[in-house]
């Protein structure tokens, strides 16, 4: 069971943003693991995007991007070696597997996330209104590929790899974005969309996805079934 993060004040600094992937993922993790965060929204608008950059983030970030994280005079970046540190911080619950192989197959699939799907939502960003492009159409099949290898992933298991851990972390959260930008789960793929509904219903991730679902109806942008139906389950 995941922890609940402590009433004491916070001392972690994480600086993400309202519609950032990555910074969720933290978050996520770190409600797992009962880590309270002291949580830094920067600044982001339709017409201006993130901007202007909060000048942590530009200091600390070659790249200029959230989410950035500090604990006394320990500053990183990148959404993978924060969730690295959180893992080492707060030990349990253990969000990698313990077993040698399983920890590994489980770090694998948390950089196919970043580095293989999320690339074909990359080019679907833009694109929403214009799906028949042939970057779009591409990029659509790319992505369920990917969900077909995931289906057949999750035969006979809860979880990516066996528990909970990371990897689901970013899948999930990668894969929310895909629904948004034009790759949506289909029934093609009925144990992955069985765990989804199992990650949504999970404390952790609604923290850290209903306030993200509020944000974009306030902005006027359009919410997946799936983050609707969590945003009303109150």
């Amino acid at each position: 069971m995941p922890h609940t993060p402590a009433e004491t004040t916070p001392t972690i600094r994480l600086y993400s943003a309202r519609l950032s992937m990555f910074g969720a993922k933290v978050q996520i993790a770190a409600f797992e693991k009962g880590i309270a965060l002291d949580l830094v929204m920067v600044p982001f608008t339709q017409t201006e995007g993130y901007s202007p950059k909060h000048p942590e983030v530009v200091r600390i970030n070659p790249k200029k991007q959230v989410p950035v994280l500090i604990n006394g005079d320990l500053e990183l970046f990148d959404s993978t070696q924060i969730m690295e540190y959180l893992e080492d911080l707060q030990p349990k619950p253990a969000l990698w597997p313990t077993d040698i192989t399983d920890r590994a197959r489980a770090r694998q699939l948390e950089h196919k996330s970043d580095e293989i799907y999320f690339p074909h939502i990359i080019r679907l960003m833009g694109l929403q209104h214009n799906l028949s492009d042939p970057q779009a159409v591409a990029a659509i099949a790319g992505a369920r590929d990917f969900y077909a290898q995931l289906e057949t992933l999750l035969q006979g298991r809860e979880f990516m790899v066996k528990n909970f851990s990371f990897a689901d972390i970013a899948l999930y959260m990668a894969m929310l974005f895909g629904e948004r930008q034009g790759a949506p789960l289909t029934p093609a793929t009925p144990l992955l969309l069985a765990w989804r509904d199992k990650m949504s219903a999970r404390p952790s991730v609604r923290h850290a996805v209903v306030p993200m679902a509020e944000y974009l109806l306030s902005i006027g942008w359009p919410l997946p079934a799936f983050m609707a139906a969590m945003l009303h389950a109150g």
